[in-house]
């Protein structure tokens, strides 16, 4: 599936998530695709975008497992339902990041909610660190658009990646 419509389908998701639980699964849902689109540009992307593409990964899986606990007691993950998994394809490399980008700021809100709302201690922290790691991958989406937009000019990204 494209990516663009991963971001769509889990930004719509993330909205209608209602619950503690519903919200720490989809915030852990951003942090997947974060790792697999970083994992994408890793293969795909310019040369001059791949480190910065490698640190999104590393920021995802961090992410990922400071909500590790949290979100495997939620149905749709104990059920293999990660959607990351089905990305093919990305079309629009920066329209991708920009909405990526814009995401992982939606999670990070949805998660600051979760642990200024919750009493418990470990739940407070694991919603930190994974804030944390939402912020560092949206700097490296910056990143990314940075040399994105570069290589644009050069020609080397080209249409597809």
């Amino acid at each position: 599936m494209d990516a663009m419509r991963l971001i769509d389908v889990t930004r719509h998701a993330l909205a209608k998530a209602g619950s503690v639980h519903d919200i720490v699964a989809e915030a852990w849902q951003v942090q997947a695709l974060a790792e697999a689109v970083g994992g994408y540009f890793v293969v795909s992307g310019p040369a001059a975008a791949r480190a910065e593409a490698r640190g999104l990964c590393e920021a995802g899986g961090r992410a990922r497992g400071a909500l590790f606990r949290p979100a495997l007691h939620h149905p749709a993950l104990r059920g293999g339902g990660l959607r990351a998994a089905q990305l093919s394809e990305v079309r629009d490399p920066r329209g991708v990041l920009l909405a990526l980008g814009d995401l992982l700021a939606e999670a990070g809100f949805a998660l600051v909610g979760v642990a200024s709302n919750t009493e418990e201690e470990a739940l407070y922290w694991q919603c930190v660190e994974a804030i944390d790691a939402a912020d560092e991958a949206r700097d490296r989406v910056h990143g990314m658009l940075r040399h994105l937009t570069f290589r644009e000019w050069g020609g080397e990204w080209g249409g597809a990646a």
